[in-house]
């Protein structure tokens, strides 16, 4: 997800507009994204949240940088992984990337999907739809390399979907050399919930890197990518599409809240 900047240049056509059971979503074509000009269509949610973008010009192109992130991230620590589960589909940028691998996604809204086959030409039959926590917990214990979670609604980060008790679902369903990605958005000072979730990964893992794409959005957010693993995490600045190491302020361990 990235804060939107449609409109730039004013040339914006909208393709499709629904409103699901989650969220009102939007497929629009446009002549400019994020300082970019070519011709861009994207998948948006209401709160201007862009779930993913397509270069008409050049489809197999991955547009924002955070997805070029977590794939050198992968491909660096991992190069010959086999297994994949994706949390929050988008336009099924990350999935559609690997079609030589065993990947399984999550999404809670059908909706993102259909718009994802009809608009984007993502064509792969591997979507389950349900709640990603649900999904992942129902998997094989040690059968994953990776776990990317990329799931949003207008508060951000579904809660039940950083609490430690997840960390560890996750890292029960990684291998011994796994590792679990995740995408956020937050500020890079004095934000107690970006803060909170890398506390708690740190709590569930025995490593944790935190990265930052600099230059602000609205309100200051950023894209941030979180990754946590039991070995050591390596990358190569140059290959990570501009997202920077930082090291979030102290925050605490977030738990499920007890019924």
């Amino acid at each position: 997800m990235r804060q939107s900047d449609k409109g730039e240049d004013g040339s914006v056509i909208q393709l499709a507009s629904v409103i699901s059971g989650h969220q009102a979503i939007t497929v629009y074509e446009a002549n400019q994204l994020y300082g970019q000009t070519g011709r861009f269509r994207v998948l948006q949610f209401a709160d201007d949240a862009v779930q993913g973008a397509l270069d008409l010009k050049n489809p197999r192109r991955i547009v924002l940088e955070y997805p070029r992130a977590l794939i050198h991230l992968m491909e660096h620590n991992e190069p010959f992984f086999r297994r994949l589960f994706v949390i929050g589909h988008g336009i099924g940028t990350i999935a559609a990337h690997y079609p030589d691998k065993q990947v399984t996604v999550a999404e809670i809204d059908e909706q993102v999907v259909a718009l994802s086959r009809t608009y984007f030409q993502y064509a792969p039959d591997n979507v389950l739809i349900g709640d990603g926590r649900q999904l992942l917990a129902e998997q094989a214990d040690g059968r994953f390399d990776y776990i990317v979670l990329d799931a949003f609604t207008k508060e951000g980060t579904p809660r039940h979907l950083s609490t430690l008790e997840f960390f560890r679902l996750a890292k029960d369903k990684l291998d011994g050399r796994g590792m679990l990605l995740l995408n956020v958005m937050g500020k890079e000072n004095g934000d107690k919930g970006v803060a909170s979730v890398f506390a708690t990964l740190q709590q569930a893992f025995v490593h944790a890197k935190a990265f930052v794409l600099p230059g602000e959005g609205q309100s200051g957010l950023r894209n941030m990518v979180l990754a946590a693993s039991g070995r050591p995490i390596g990358y190569e600045r140059q290959a990570m599409a501009g997202f920077a190491e930082f090291v979030p302020e102290d925050g605490y361990v977030i738990a499920d809240r007890r019924r």
